[in-house]
Order: structure tokens, then sequence, then C-alpha cells
């Protein structure tokens, strides 16, 4: 089938597009590499999303702002949405984050406004909801730092691999539109700071990792545990110290 992929150069993005080609997929990317930048306009979306069977949106617009948060996902959504109506798309495939009901707040607050469109939008939908991935160990070291030392956010998480969601994410789109699927959480729960100290050691890399709470609802939000997942799921994927050793 052919399968459009909004945010296909991210981390998730990359391998939901190679896992896809690899099944036999016809997959287009959309980003702003391939001239489409879905912030600004809808420029060429028409036509990339000509024949499509599917859409994977996996766009991404990261700020503590939830304001920034929700114009952001608002905007690239309804593009998307409005688009794959005209051009008979037959299933909108959204990844969302675990756990953020009650966290209605910066980023999040994006991706629950993204969430309800995607609900009542024109297009028949899937939404997958997942816990961050294991990559966020490297990014959060780039959160903020003075010297060699980087503030981590105190975030309790319990990650899966960006491999474990993609296979999740393609498989999906194989099965047509379903709603609101089963959450996919990673399999132990983790402090994204002690992560990101095993990110330093096992990279070689020099400096020291401080966790710091960040204020807010949002702040309060990502170190109550919420983002883990309702106890007793079942977590799928590598724990995070073998995903590190196997990079």
């Amino acid at each position: 089938m052919k399968l459009v992929v909004a945010g296909g150069t991210g981390v998730i993005g990359r391998v939901v597009v190679e896992r896809a080609r690899r099944r036999g997929h016809d997959v287009t990317v959309l980003s702003r590499g391939s001239g489409h930048d879905l912030r600004r306009s809808r420029a060429g979306l028409d036509d990339a999303l000509a024949g499509a069977h599917a859409v994977v949106d996996l766009t991404n617009g990261v700020t503590l702002s939830a304001r920034a948060a929700v114009r952001f996902t608002t905007t690239v959504t309804r593009r998307l949405l409005t688009a794959g109506a005209r051009a008979g798309v037959g299933h909108h495939v959204a990844l969302s984050v675990v756990g953020i009901d009650d966290i209605d707040a910066g980023y999040y607050a994006g991706k629950l406004a993204q969430e309800r469109m995607v609900a009542t939008g024109p297009v028949p939908w899937t939404i997958q909801r997942a816990t961050q991935v294991h990559e966020l160990a490297e990014q959060a070291l780039g959160f903020a730092s003075v010297g060699s030392v980087s503030l981590v956010p105190r975030i309790l998480a319990r990650p899966v691999a960006a491999d474990t969601v993609a296979e999740r994410l393609v498989d999906l789109v194989e099965a047509g539109p379903q709603g609101r699927v089963p959450d996919l959480v990673g399999p132990r729960d983790e402090v994204v700071a002690d992560l990101a100290r095993q990110w330093l050691a096992a990279t070689g890399r020099r400096g020291r990792v401080v966790q710091v709470s960040l204020p807010g609802a949002y702040g309060t939000g990502i170190a109550s545990g919420a983002l883990r997942g309702r106890p007793g799921a079942t977590g799928e994927g590598p724990e995070f110290r073998e995903w590190l050793a196997r990079r």
C-alpha cells in the first residue's frame, strides 16, 4: 500500500519508513527536508497524499509552552486530516504519549489537542499512545547545561525502544482503523537522569548530570510517574541497558 509518513526523518519516523519499506510498502516521507513544512503551509500536500492508503503522523512540536504546542499540533493535524479527506485516505495513524490525561500542559497539551482532532476528524483513525523512547536519555542531556554539567528534568518514565514503537505502528497501518488502541510501554520503570548518566558512561563522554525539578503543572506531571502508564501494564521490547549495550 502507499503510506505517507509525516515526520518521517525523526527518531521513530526513520525506523517506521525503513520497516514499512522492508514489508513492501510504497512510502512517501513528509518533512521540512522534503519541502513540506506543515507548520507554515500546506503546499505540496495534496500531491504527496494522492493515492495514499494511510498516513502516519509522527510530527513533533516539542516545547514547554502549552499555547505553542497546541498551535503546532492543531495546525499540522488539521492540514493532514483535511488533505487526507480530499485524497480519500482511508486511515490516519497518530502517535501520542502514555499517561498525559492529567498533564494538560506544555508539550502534552498539544498531544491531547491532536488526539481530539483525530478522533473527531473526517478520516478513519487509530491512536497509539506510547511511553518515551530510549533515545530520550541522550536528548535530555541537551535540555540545559552549565559548563560540563547537564541539567536534566526529573522524569519518571518507562521507556521503550523506538524499534518496538515503529514495528507496532506498521502493524497498525496494515490492520486498518481501530480507534484508540492499548498503550505501548517499556519493560522497566526508570528515572531519566539515571539513563542520561548511563548514556554518558557508555559513550565515553565526560560530564556530570544533575537532576532538576521543573515548576508548574508540566514539571509536576512528568515527575509524578504518570508517564509510566498504569500499574501492571505489560512492557515490550528490550530494557534500556540491553538496548544501550547493543548500540
